[in-house]
C-alpha cells in the first residue's frame, strides 16, 4: 500500500475561533494533522488546549474557521450537517467521557441504535455479540442505571466497535471512572482496536494512557507543538 493509500485522514491549516465578548478567541490555530490506517494517535496536552476541539473538528462535529479536514477523499467542509452525519454513521466509532447512552433502553437496545438508524435488518445478533465480546452477555436487559460505570462503558465501546468503524474517536474515556477500572477499559478498547484494525485517535490528560498509542500529538494553547511516533 502506497503512502496515499494508507492516509485516512488529513488536516491542513486547521483553525476555530469563537466570539466572545473581548473579541474573537483562537482556540485552534493553524494544525496540520497526517492520520494513517491502523494509527493509534494520542491528541494530549492541557485543559483548555483545544483537545476535544480538534476532535470535534476531524469528526466533523463542529466546522472549522479556517482550513479543512479531509477523511480520504472527501472534505468535510464540502458537505452539509446531513451529509456529515451520514458519514460519521459509515465511517466512525464514538467513545465519550460521559457515556451518552439513552437511559430509556436496555444494554442491547444501546448498542443495536447505530445498526437500526444505518438501515441494518437484523441488528440485535451483532449488538448481542459485541457486547458478549466486552463481557456483558449476561447484562443484556439491563437499562444504564443499573450498570455500573465501568459496566456503561462498555455498552459505549461496543456501541462503537459494533458498527465496524474504519476511525474510532475516544475523548477522555476513563474520565468518569476509577483507576482500576480505567485500565481495564483501556486494555479492552486497545485489544479490540487491533482486532478490528481500527484506527484510534484518543483524547488524553493521562501521560501513560498517551504512551500506549504509536503517535502523539501535543497542542499548547491552541497550536501543535510536537509531534511524534
Amino acid at each position: 500500500m502506497n503512502r496515499q493509500q494508507n492516509l485516512l485522514m488529513r488536516a491542513q491549516h486547521l483553525g476555530k475561533t469563537v466570539p466572545t465578548q473581548a473579541g474573537s478567541l483562537m482556540i485552534l490555530d493553524n494544525v496540520d494533522l497526517e492520520i494513517n490506517r491502523g494509527d493509534s494517535l494520542a491528541i494530549v496536552g492541557a485543559s483548555g488546549s483545544g483537545k476535544s476541539t480538534l476532535l470535534g473538528l476531524l469528526a466533523g462535529l463542529d466546522i472549522p474557521s479556517s482550513g479543512a479536514v479531509w477523511l480520504e477523499q472527501t472534505c468535510l467542509s464540502t458537505l452539509d450537517e446531513d451529509g456529515r452525519a451520514r458519514l460519521r454513521a459509515t465511517h466512525m466509532g464514538f467513545v465519550f467521557q460521559s457515556f451518552q447512552l439513552l437511559p430509556s433502553l436496555t444494554a442491547l437496545e444501546n448498542v443495536m441504535l447505530p445498526l437500526e438508524l444505518a438501515g441494518v435488518r437484523d441488528a440485535r445478533t451483532p449488538a448481542r455479540d459485541w457486547l458478549e465480546r466486552v463481557g456483558l452477555g449476561p447484562r443484556l436487559e439491563h437499562t444504564p442505571r443499573q450498570l455500573s460505570g465501568g459496566e456503561q462503558q462498555r455498552v459505549a465501546i461496543a456501541r462503537a466497535f459494533v458498527t465496524r468503524p474504519a476511525l474510532l474517536f475516544a475523548d477522555e474515556p476513563t474520565g468518569n471512572l476509577d483507576s482500576a477500572t480505567g485500565a481495564r477499559i483501556i486494555d479492552l478498547l486497545f485489544e479490540l482496536n487491533q482486532a478490528q484494525h481500527t484506527t484510534l485517535v484518543l483524547v488524553t490528560h493521562d501521560v501513560e494512557l498517551a504512551q500506549r498509542c504509536t503517535r502523539h500529538l501535543h497542542l499548547d494553547a491552541g497550536r501543535c507543538v510536537e509531534t511524534r511516533a
